[in-house]
């Protein structure tokens, strides 16, 4: 059976494959991600992202005429990030770049400042994502982004949502108050890590609860309707995937609005889990 991913979903999930916890080697991330691009599901998944320091390793593993998206998650300082990707395969597309601005505590402007004038300078790109952390002065470097993207840079926030620690997952109403945030600013986000199920859940081995990504979907969806962060925080915060369903099922002919979408190091994982809430109707033949 073949259907085609609706629209809401377009372009979801990126794959994540050689990153924790998956940690999958190379070759095998790039022939698993040829399966993807070439299954019905395709329009669920976005680029093969991958470290900027391992660029050099992808031209070997590709095909003298193919050509793939990537999106290239910084290890390296802007000055050689801004290289590597200009001195990259002319067979590989990088689509974006993504990249932390900031530690904890640490003043994001300055590294928001770095990445705007690498964002300037890079063509091609699609986007360019500030990994902003959810501390001191967030609001101010959002702000900054939403006035550059105003001005036509291709720039656009991203935010961490789990971890290896507790403090790295945002309680519902923390991450309410910054899709709110984006919604005023009318930016774009890009979330990553810890949504590794549709639902939100407990997970026993670590003892976090992570957000589920029919959640985020569902919050996100009525922040673009005008709802509050009480509103938006209530729908992270739901245990059960029918009022989940309510706010999304009936809106899957429309595009997306403000959330672009997650990494995940397995595409399968969270394509069950959207035929199994009815939101994909379809079998998979990877």
């Amino acid at each position: 059976m073949s259907t085609q991913v609706p629209a809401l979903l377009d372009g979801l999930v990126d794959d994540a494959a050689v990153f924790p916890p998956g940690s999958a080697a190379l070759p095998d991330a790039v022939a698993a991600h040829r399966r993807h691009r070439a299954a019905w599901y395709a329009d669920l998944v976005g680029p093969l992202l991958m470290p900027a320091s391992r660029l050099p390793e992808l031209p070997g593993l590709l095909d003298a005429d193919e050509s793939l998206a990537v999106g290239v998650i910084a290890d390296l300082p802007v000055d050689r990030l801004d290289r590597a990707v200009a001195e990259a395969d002319p067979r590989i597309r990088i689509r974006q770049v993504e990249a932390a601005v900031a530690k904890r505590g640490e003043d994001p402007l300055p590294g928001v400042d770095g990445l705007l004038r690498m964002a300037d300078k890079a063509s091609g790109l699609e986007a360019v994502y500030a990994e902003l952390p959810l501390t001191f002065g967030l609001m101010g470097a959002l702000d900054v982004l939403a006035a550059a993207r105003a001005d036509g840079v291709s720039i656009a926030a991203k935010f961490r949502t789990g971890g290896l620690a507790a403090e790295l997952f945002p309680t519902p109403r923390e991450l309410a108050a910054v899709i709110c945030a984006c919604r005023d600013r009318d930016l774009p986000f890009k979330l990553t890590a810890g949504l590794h199920q549709a639902v939100r859940h407990l997970d026993p081995e670590t003892g976090f609860t992570h957000h589920g990504y029919a959640n985020v979907l569902a919050a996100t969806l009525a922040a673009a309707e005008g709802g509050g962060v009480d509103v938006v925080a209530e729908l992270l915060t739901v245990l059960d995937p029918r009022p989940l369903l309510e706010r999304t099922s009936g809106r899957l002919d429309g595009r997306r609005p403000l959330w672009v979408g997650f990494g995940s190091c397995s595409i399968l994982e969270p394509l069950t889990d959207l035929i199994r809430l009815g939101l994909v109707n379809g079998g998979y033949d990877a």
